[in-house]
């Protein structure tokens, strides 16, 4: 390598010993450099083009073949401030009991560090009530709500005298239910969202759903969050009671929203409806949707399903994942089309909406086109016939964690993102609409075993998208498609991320392994 670099700066950079100096000299080298051959990089092509290319490093690969089972996050160390201010100042009792009195004066930075790092109770408690005004019983002394302000517009707002802890602190694991409760969880207390559905079993699952308004989704979106008696929030905790819930409640929300817009007759108002009356609605729907003895196509052709798990909060006033740790999922349909800025709503002829699905239904039209071979059935194949990415013949080539007669769970060849799962039904079933029973259960197991197996691996933030196909799409051969990303300590994502370059230490199939080895068990009870 031609070296262009003028002057040396040669200087010591420490000593080794007392005596011997390290200095920088090989930073500035004579003449000419001489470079050997790097570290070799896998560039995997992602099957999606839209998705980009994978690079999986070599040498940090190799190392993690030797042992799959390292492919892991270590749990977070216990934290007390309270408990380390009481063992410096052991010998001054007076002042080891005044700890919980000096968290509340503490600088923003440590007290929001603390917030959200702290294991200990007590700290928290003493954060809580530092950032926000509560009622307590007078004989236990818990909390029992919060006070609230009249504003200007005449609403009642909490009073919070530091939102960003209050959050920080809310949203902690550690800290008692009954303060979750108070501050986030009990009904009503982040504000007037309707709750239209609700799923409740007799294991204690227990899910509320929520019509969120003032959304980020054109039109709105609904919620299905875990209620306040059940109180998920971590994915050790999440049951497969909890996901059929949350599931549950998305597609009896999708079926019969469609069905109104069909015009379908039926008693919606004030019920639940069984798997089985949902199955029938389905049926029903497969029949109507976008008949043209309706008169025209139904506004709405979409489906939009999205979950975050997991919350962080940087001191330096960050959000780092989830707007809230308590497990919940959100989903909304997507129209047809959005008008064009300063058009009258009712004027034809406005643009295709946003559905991250349509990218795949566009490829894969295109896939077939130039090979003659319908794309999902060849990706199954790829998937169920892998070879390793090294080439060697002496590992684990298996890249499947979980698979029952409809659906499989899986490592992508080229993971999106260190850890990344997919979910694909191995028949040809494009969206919920399309799902019977039996697919739908299915999914809502494979959906609980990558989480819990991700979990058991110290996953602390996912995100899961469903990639979906419109409802009057056809027959096009598109499969359901869920991806499911953790977001890893040390890869939040930058440079290379941002043009789809997808940096990576693994092997796929080392990494298939090692959910293997974590996967939760059979027993779903």
């Amino acid at each position: 390598m031609v070296n262009l670099r003028q002057h040396h700066r040669i200087q010591e950079v420490g000593l080794h010993g007392d005596a011997i100096p390290v200095t920088n000299h090989e930073n500035f080298p004579q003449g000419t450099v001489a470079t050997g051959e790097s570290d070799g990089v896998y560039e995997i092509a992602n099957p999606f083009p839209f998705r980009g290319a994978t690079f999986i490093g070599k040498a940090w690969a190799d190392a993690k073949r030797q042992d799959p089972s390292a492919i892991c996050l270590t749990p977070p160390a216990a934290l007390s401030m309270t408990q380390w201010c009481r063992n410096q100042l052991s010998r001054d009792p007076d002042a080891a009991n005044r700890c919980s009195e000096w968290l509340p004066t503490m600088p923003e930075p440590v007290q929001l560090a603390l917030a959200v790092n702290s294991t200990d109770p007590e700290d928290l408690i003493s954060l809580a009530e530092a950032a926000g005004a509560f009622l307590h019983d007078s004989t236990t002394g818990e909390p029992v709500g919060l006070r609230y302000a009249i504003c200007s517009e005449g609403t009642f707002q909490p009073v919070i005298h530091n939102p960003a802890l209050f959050e920080a602190v809310a949203n902690n694991v550690h800290l008692p239910d009954v303060y979750k409760d108070v501050m986030v969880l009990r009904p009503g207390v982040q504000g007037g969202s309707a709750i239209v559905g609700e799923w409740q079993a007799e294991s204690g699952s227990h899910v509320f759903e929520y019509l969120r308004n003032n959304s980020y989704i054109p039109g709105g979106h609904y919620a299905a969050n875990m209620a306040n008696d059940a109180i998920r929030y971590s994915l050790d905790a999440l049951t497969i009671d909890d996901m059929r819930g949350m599931r549950h409640l998305y597609y009896q929300r999708t079926f019969v929203r469609l069905a109104a817009m069909a015009g379908l007759k039926m008693d919606f108002d004030q019920r639940s409806f069984s798997v089985q009356e949902l199955e029938e609605l389905r049926q029903h729907l497969l029949t109507t949707f976008d008949n043209p003895a309706v008169g025209r196509p139904m506004a709405v052709n979409g489906e939009l399903w999205g979950w975050n798990f997991g919350f962080d909060f940087s001191p330096s006033h960050y959000r780092l994942h989830a707007s809230h740790q308590q497990i919940h999922q959100q989903y909304a349909l997507i129209p047809r089309e959005a008008p064009a800025v300063g058009s009258p709503d009712e004027t034809p002829g406005g643009f295709p909406a946003y559905a991250c699905g349509d990218q795949i239904h566009d490829f894969i039209q295109t896939y077939k086109d130039a090979t003659g071979v319908d794309f999902f059935s060849a990706y199954i194949q790829a998937v169920l016939q892998n070879e390793r990415t090294d080439g060697r013949i002496d590992g684990d080539c298996d890249l499947v964690i979980h698979r029952d007669a409809n659906v499989i769970v899986f490592v992508p060849k080229a993971q999106t993102s260190q850890w990344e799962l997919q979910i694909l039904p191995l028949n040809p079933v494009g969206n919920v609409l399309e799902a019977d029973a039996f697919m739908r259960a299915s999914l809502d197991r494979a959906l609980w075993t990558a989480m819990r197996t991700l979990g058991n691996m110290g996953a602390r933030m996912v995100t899961t998208i469903e990639f979906s196909k419109r409802f009057d799409a056809g027959a096009t051969g598109q499969h359901l498609l869920y991806s499911i990303l953790p977001r890893l300590p040390e890869s939040p994502g930058a440079f290379s991320e941002a043009q789809l370059r997808w940096i990576s230490g693994h092997y796929p199939e080392d990494f298939a392994s090692a959910c293997r080895q974590h996967r939760p068990s059979d027993d779903l009870s």
